[in-house]
């Protein structure tokens, strides 16, 4: 937090009010140095410098925003304490409880931090500077009880003597209450009651009496009527009880002694702790300033480039103030800004000058995001009315001096604003002045803005390169600023149009549009012109940002249609894999039942015409119940030419490719296979395909992959082979299927011996991309194949 290059002149500061920023800043803080911190706060005018205070201030409003806000509550200074400690002073009981308190803010503070260990920050070594000590806390604590009362257990030996103070003090009680009880004495005494003097107990007896109540005197009432008595009985005891008062005050002293000396052995690092906390209390503090303006981080630069957009005033109320874009130091070096009074241009000027001050001071930005700003070496400001009557100056003699001053300190990297440049004096002189003196500033490279009236800054402004005109908008309609700042117009006084709307007369108006110059009159009608060319544009540019807009919605409801139909249809089609799942775990069932019944059949080798029937009807159940693909919409399609056996066609309704084996005698339908099934189709949902030559493969495994492209199931027939041979054209047949995305395989391998069949089983339970297998049924081959499903 220590800055190496101060503004030399703090009177400018003031004048952007950047002093009322500072005591908003102090109001955020938790502890009276904090604030001191806050209050003296000054600008960093190196980028690097300024550049790191802005990401402290940005990384304690990133934690704050994930974390909340770190409790300072109850950090207050203890710096001269624990020095005094250190050098051997012996601390009061208010010191070690206010050491305590900071020890227990330190520790609260380091402990929120633990909660976001895995954000890592430019904050994290003074967080790591906080060192709490539980120990010492908890030491302080139960050794003082408050600011007058040290605890009893706070020593063995303290204890002991309040035990014998207790004690003793209750024999005394005891022995004064039998005796204002006693009738011997109740007639001497002015109350039976037992008090206090000295430190001593003592009786109040009626002053008359006092020779009949042997014992000291020790105090008399303000009326003289009373005499406290201490009675000889208790005199004894009293001593007693003082001896260990005396007894219980030097042991107190050796706790308090041993205690600071304890904490001034832990001084550099309470010192230093608290230093840690100081600082980040006033940068949290910073953070949440940001917070209350709604504030972005800016991007800094050197170079004297200012671009903010919509910025606000930070002193100005949320609800009221309007924000603004400004821009200098790009593609011009001085902006002149000009307009009606009351329009916003002091306004704007302060606004430049005090976000700059701001964000060199670590402070975000009232901007909008992306806003950028320059770090300079000096703000050299001429606001306001410095007239003074002390000094017998007049507005302009107040004005010329702050002016001389920023010629003299100006340079390359100065920011300078001048608030009604020129003004006070002969109109033509002023203006000249003010141009005269632009060009001094523009020529020592400073960035400048001003505000002004004057008619020949507008041309000067339209007529130089590196200098823009600027205005602030004013509305003729309703007499009213709306205080944004236009930049590339120059503005106008609108007199006239405001005088009409005030209700002075026409013909005065008209009168007075005769007298101003011929010159100015067609400067102003140019002004008017590019004014009236300016709203047209900035309607244009709202319709186009309505557009715009309107576009942007219709895209976003567009992409949550297309992520609403994106996932029905994955809904949609998770649905249909459980239908097909139940789908064919029925088929299987059904398709079970019927090879039970057939084998039946085969075995009583005899079928009667209703086992036939019966038979046929059950298969064509099977087919119907089995195929839960719905038949598309006949596209009208019509057959180039008459099927014929042999032909490659395409199953329109299941998208599959198949060959005609068999045509109907009427010529309606056709026998087709796809794989290893063969089904009846219509004419009409079969399409014509045309027959591509394909090369006739090399190795029987090869043969068999190809030859079953098209179809669902894949064949592998292995009789003859040796099992060596075998098992390696079975890796190359699975491999080619699960390449193809095929899951359902025939392996021939032959009755025999059922070596082979139990090679390939062995072999098959250990591949990893078998998911089942089982011996085929009737129809099927039986035992000489194996039917092997794939892992999808």
């Amino acid at each position: 937090m220590n800055e190496t290059r101060k503004f030399p002149l703090k009177k400018y500061h003031r004048a952007v009010e950047w002093d009322k920023v500072r005591r908003m800043l102090s109001e955020q803080t938790a502890c009276p140095d904090a604030a001191d911190f806050a209050l003296s706060l000054e600008p960093e005018t190196t980028l690097q410098g300024a550049q790191r205070l802005l990401e402290e201030t940005d990384d304690a409003y990133l934690l704050m925003a994930r974390f909340g806000s770190p409790s300072f509550h109850g950090l207050v200074s203890v710096v001269n304490g624990v020095r005094r400690a250190q050098s051997g002073g012996v601390l009061n009981l208010s010191e070690l409880l206010r050491i305590a308190g900071v020890l227990r803010t330190m520790r609260g503070v380091a402990e929120w931090r633990q909660k976001s260990e895995g954000m890592k920050t430019t904050l994290d070594w003074r967080f790591d500077s906080l060192a709490p000590n539980k120990y010492l806390e908890d030491r302080i604590q139960t050794t003082v009880v408050s600011e007058e009362e040290v605890a009893d257990h706070a020593s063995p030996e303290l204890a002991s003597i309040r035990r014998k103070i207790r004690n003793a003090s209750s024999r005394v009680r005891e022995q004064l209450d039998h005796m204002i009880h006693s009738a011997a004495y109740q007639k001497y005494l002015q109350d039976p009651i037992v008090t206090m003097r000295g430190g001593r107990f003592v009786v109040p007896v009626k002053a008359e009496c006092r020779g009949d109540v042997p014992g000291l005197v020790h105090d008399t009432s303000s009326s003289g009527a009373t005499v406290f008595i201490e009675p000889m009985s208790v005199v004894e005891a009293n001593n007693e009880i003082r001896v260990l008062q005396a007894q219980e005050k030097d042991e107190i002293e050796r706790i308090l002694t041993t205690l600071s000396g304890e904490v001034g052995g832990f001084a550099e690092e309470i010192a230093g702790g608290y230093e840690a906390a100081v600082e980040l209390n006033v940068i949290f503090a910073k953070a949440s300033l940001a917070y209350n303006m709604k504030a972005t981080l800016p991007i800094l630069n050197d170079e004297g480039r200012i671009f903010l957009k919509a910025a606000r005033h930070p002193l100005i109320d949320k609800q009221k103030v309007v924000p603004t874009n400004i821009e200098l130091g790009k593609d011009f070096d001085t902006l002149v800004i000009t307009g009606p009074n009351t329009g916003g241009k002091t306004v704007a000027l302060k606004t430049i000058g005090l976000l700059s001050i701001m964000a060199m001071c670590g402070l975000m930005l009232p901007v909008a995001e992306n806003s950028e700003i320059s770090v300079f070496t000096k703000v050299l400001v001429d606001i306001g009315d410095e007239q003074s009557i002390e000094q017998s100056l007049s507005t302009f003699s107040a004005h010329m001096t702050n002016t001389i001053h920023i010629l003299e300190e100006s340079d390359e990297h100065s920011l300078v604003l001048l608030d009604e440049l020129g003004a006070g004096t002969d109109p033509v002189e002023g203006a000249a002045l003010a141009i005269a003196i632009l060009e001094e500033l523009r020529g020592k490279g400073a960035k400048i803005a001003a505000t002004t009236h004057y008619a020949e800054l507008k041309e000067y402004a339209l007529q130089t390169k590196g200098v823009e005109n600027g205005c602030c908008e004013f509305d003729v309609t309703t007499l009213r600023p709306t205080y944004r700042l236009l930049i590339g117009v120059p503005g106008r006084s609108n007199a006239f149009a405001i005088s009409l709307r005030l209700g002075l007369s026409e013909y005065l108006v008209e009168r007075a549009k005769e007298l101003v110059s011929h010159e100015n009159a067609k400067f102003e009608e140019v002004v008017q012109n590019l004014e009236n060319s300016r709203q047209a544009l900035e309607t244009e540019r709202k319709e186009v940002e309505r557009i715009k807009r309107e576009a942007m919605e219709l895209r976003r409801q567009a992409e949550e249609a297309k992520k609403k139909t994106e996932a029905h249809a994955a809904t949609e089609m998770e649905v249909a894999r459980r239908q097909a799942s139940h789908l064919v775990s029925r088929t299987r069932a059904q398709i079970d039942a019927m090879m039970d019944e057939m084998e039946a059949i085969k075995k009583s080798a005899k079928l009667t015409p209703e086992q036939k029937a019966n038979m046929r009807g059950k298969l064509r159940h099977l087919e119907n119940t089995a195929d839960p693909v719905h038949q598309k919409e006949s596209d009208e399609y019509v057959l180039p030419r008459p099927l014929k056996v042999g032909d490659s066609v395409l199953i329109f309704d299941l998208d599959k490719k198949a060959s005609v084996v068999e045509l109907s005698p009427d010529g309606k339908e056709a026998t087709v296979q796809a794989g290893i099934i063969k089904t009846r189709v219509p004419l009409s949902n079969l399409r014509l395909l045309q027959e591509k030559q394909v090369k006739k493969p090399q190795r029987k495994v090869t043969k068999a992959l190809d030859s079953s492209r098209r179809g669902g199931m894949r064949e592998l027939d292995l009789r003859g082979q040796t099992v060596m041979d075998a098992l390696m054209d079975v890796d190359r047949f699975l491999d080619g299927a699960q390449l193809s995305g095929v899951h359902m395989l025939t392996i021939i391998h032959g009755k025999g011996t059922g070596a082979l069949r139990a090679a390939i089983h062995d072999h098959l339970k250990r591949h990893p991309a078998v998911r089942s297998y089982r011996l085929g049924v009737y129809g099927e081959g039986e035992d000489g194949v194996t039917i092997v499903e794939l892992k999808k």
